[in-house]
Protein backbone atom coordinates (compact mmCIF):
# COMPACT_ATOMS: atom_id res chain seq x y z
CA UNK A 1 0.00 0.00 0.00
CA UNK A 2 1.48 3.25 -0.88
CA UNK A 3 1.45 6.58 1.51
CA UNK A 4 -1.36 8.13 -0.34
CA UNK A 5 -3.42 5.13 0.40
CA UNK A 6 -2.56 4.30 3.54
CA UNK A 7 -3.55 8.22 4.50
CA UNK A 8 -6.83 7.44 3.34
CA UNK A 9 -7.64 4.43 5.25
CA UNK A 10 -6.31 5.91 8.25
CA UNK A 11 -8.00 8.83 7.88
CA UNK A 12 -11.28 7.21 7.63
CA UNK A 13 -10.51 4.66 10.06
CA UNK A 14 -10.05 7.69 12.73
CA UNK A 15 -12.70 9.93 11.88
CA UNK A 16 -15.23 6.74 12.12
CA UNK A 17 -13.72 5.90 15.74
CA UNK A 18 -14.01 9.47 16.67
CA UNK A 19 -17.42 9.73 16.01
CA UNK A 20 -18.41 6.42 17.60
CA UNK A 21 -16.21 7.51 20.60
CA UNK A 22 -18.38 10.48 20.60
CA UNK A 23 -21.26 8.83 20.40
CA UNK A 24 -19.77 6.43 23.59
CA UNK A 25 -19.19 9.34 25.54
CA UNK A 26 -23.31 9.43 26.70
CA UNK A 27 -23.05 5.87 28.01
CA UNK A 28 -19.83 5.94 29.66
CA UNK A 29 -17.62 8.40 32.13
CA UNK A 30 -14.99 8.91 28.90
CA UNK A 31 -14.18 11.90 27.25
CA UNK A 32 -12.58 12.31 23.57
CA UNK A 33 -10.26 15.22 22.46
CA UNK A 34 -8.71 14.97 19.02
CA UNK A 35 -5.02 16.74 18.95
CA UNK A 36 -2.35 16.57 16.55
CA UNK A 37 -4.45 13.95 13.89
CA UNK A 38 -3.96 11.89 17.45
CA UNK A 39 -7.36 10.75 19.54
CA UNK A 40 -7.09 10.89 23.03
CA UNK A 41 -9.85 8.56 25.87
CA UNK A 42 -9.89 10.50 28.96
CA UNK A 43 -10.79 8.52 31.82
CA UNK A 44 -11.51 10.35 35.42
CA UNK A 45 -12.34 7.24 37.66
CA UNK A 46 -10.16 5.32 37.69
CA UNK A 47 -8.20 8.00 35.66
CA UNK A 48 -6.12 7.09 32.70
CA UNK A 49 -5.46 7.85 29.20
CA UNK A 50 -5.88 6.27 25.47
CA UNK A 51 -4.33 7.57 23.06
CA UNK A 52 -5.27 6.44 19.29
CA UNK A 53 -2.19 7.36 16.51
CA UNK A 54 -1.40 6.53 13.12
CA UNK A 55 1.92 5.80 12.17
CA UNK A 56 2.51 6.51 8.77
CA UNK A 57 6.14 4.70 8.49
CA UNK A 58 5.15 1.30 9.71
CA UNK A 59 1.70 1.88 8.00
CA UNK A 60 -0.06 1.11 11.34
CA UNK A 61 -2.58 2.69 13.98
CA UNK A 62 -1.09 2.14 17.41
CA UNK A 63 -3.26 2.61 20.57
CA UNK A 64 -1.37 2.98 23.97
CA UNK A 65 -3.35 1.81 26.68
CA UNK A 66 -3.27 -0.38 30.06
CA UNK A 67 0.48 -0.21 30.25
CA UNK A 68 0.25 -1.49 26.67
CA UNK A 69 0.81 -0.68 23.06
CA UNK A 70 -1.30 -1.87 20.58
CA UNK A 71 0.02 -2.45 17.24
CA UNK A 72 -2.93 -2.53 14.23
CA UNK A 73 -2.26 -3.50 10.33
CA UNK A 74 -4.32 -2.96 7.63
CA UNK A 75 -6.61 -5.43 6.38
CA UNK A 76 -7.76 -5.85 2.69
CA UNK A 77 -9.81 -9.21 3.96
CA UNK A 78 -11.98 -6.82 6.59
CA UNK A 79 -11.04 -3.63 5.03
CA UNK A 80 -9.96 -1.85 8.28
CA UNK A 81 -7.36 -2.18 11.33
CA UNK A 82 -6.62 -5.34 12.81
CA UNK A 83 -4.43 -6.44 15.88
CA UNK A 84 -2.94 -9.91 14.19
CA UNK A 85 -2.27 -11.34 17.97
CA UNK A 86 -6.18 -11.36 18.17
CA UNK A 87 -7.54 -10.65 14.97
CA UNK A 88 -9.83 -7.77 16.67
CA UNK A 89 -10.38 -4.74 14.20
CA UNK A 90 -9.95 -1.56 15.97
CA UNK A 91 -13.06 -0.63 17.30
CA UNK A 92 -13.77 -3.86 18.85
CA UNK A 93 -10.48 -4.02 20.44
CA UNK A 94 -11.09 -0.33 21.50
CA UNK A 95 -14.28 -1.16 23.28
CA UNK A 96 -12.91 -4.43 24.92
CA UNK A 97 -10.35 -1.81 26.06
CA UNK A 98 -12.53 0.67 27.57
CA UNK A 99 -14.38 -1.76 29.35
CA UNK A 100 -11.55 -2.89 31.15
CA UNK A 101 -10.46 0.22 32.52
CA UNK A 102 -13.92 0.69 33.49
CA UNK A 103 -14.52 -2.53 35.18
CA UNK A 104 -18.03 -2.91 33.04
CA UNK A 105 -19.67 -3.23 29.90
CA UNK A 106 -20.40 0.33 29.23
CA UNK A 107 -19.23 0.58 25.34
CA UNK A 108 -20.05 -1.05 22.20
CA UNK A 109 -18.24 1.24 19.56
CA UNK A 110 -19.77 0.43 16.36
Amino acid sequence: MDEQQFRRNVDSAMESLKQSLIRAEDSAEIEVEESGGALKVNFEDPPAIFVISPNAPVQQIWISALSTSFKLDWSAIVSGFVLAKTGEDLKTLLSRLINEQLGEQAVSLK
